[in-house]
């Protein structure tokens, strides 16, 4: 439901191209880690909506908070959403539910920065220091992971909560353009600094994903080890 809801929102709030698309072969046949660069609070709809219209419906690590609008949380818990209690001792138990999805063959979705940026200029930028619990997540199922950048979301809503609100409003009418790029999957290895692996194919997907906003994206995404 909620899926399907936010696949007929992004053509209405955005102009979105998608690229790499290939790529999520390896999601569909088993479950995998999908990591998104987080940018507004567009991105959720932009990226489940989009994984829905490519035939994909990963289980998704959201803020705990979600859960206290009755309806909403009703819909969560039923598409299998994961509640992520910063700051507090059930933190932990985010990564027990998404390697139970994960191990059970489907994909779940995390933005491994942890937050939003701080900067209120709608302008992108690149992908901040990320948080531990991906590569962790990652590593105790033995699960790929397959980056995803996304860029022009923050053309929809930035700034203040008026500009917020305003972007939203006037967003159908813009209809900004975004465009989401999916890159090759990883395997990642404890012992070859996999944290610095996934900040380096995170920051070549955002990239991308800016090129393919300015039509300039290459033909080719460059191989998982040269990423690294």
């Amino acid at each position: 439901m909620l899926s399907a809801w936010a696949g007929s929102l992004v053509p209405v709030f955005s102009d979105t191209t998608v690229s790499g698309v290939e790529h999520l072969s390896q999601a569909k046949d088993s479950g995998c880690v999908l990591a998104a660069n987080h940018t507004s609070f567009f991105d959720p709809v932009l990226l489940i909506g989009t994984l829905h219209r490519l035939g994909l419906r990963p289980a998704v690590l959201a803020t705990a908070g979600l859960w206290r609008v009755p309806l909403l949380s009703r819909a969560l818990t039923r598409e299998g959403y994961v509640p992520v209690h910063r700051g507090s001792r059930r933190a932990g138990d985010a990564l027990h539910h998404a390697a139970e999805a994960l191990a059970g063959g489907r994909s779940v979705l995390i933005y491994p920065e942890g937050g939003l940026p701080r900067h209120h200029t709608s302008h992108d930028r690149p992908p901040g220091p990320l948080k531990t619990g991906v590569v962790r997540l990652a590593l105790s199922i033995g699960a790929p992971v397959i980056p995803i950048g996304h860029a022009g979301a923050r053309k929809v809503a930035s700034g203040s909560r008026a500009k917020q609100l305003a972007g939203w409003a006037t967003a159908p009418v813009r209809r900004p353009r975004v465009h989401v790029h999916i890159g090759p999957g990883l395997r990642l290895d404890a012992s070859d600094r996999p944290m610095e692996q996934l900040e380096a194919a995170l920051g070549v997907t955002w990239s991308r994903a800016v090129h393919g906003l300015r039509g300039e994206l290459p033909s080719e995404d460059p191989a998982p080890h040269d990423q690294g």
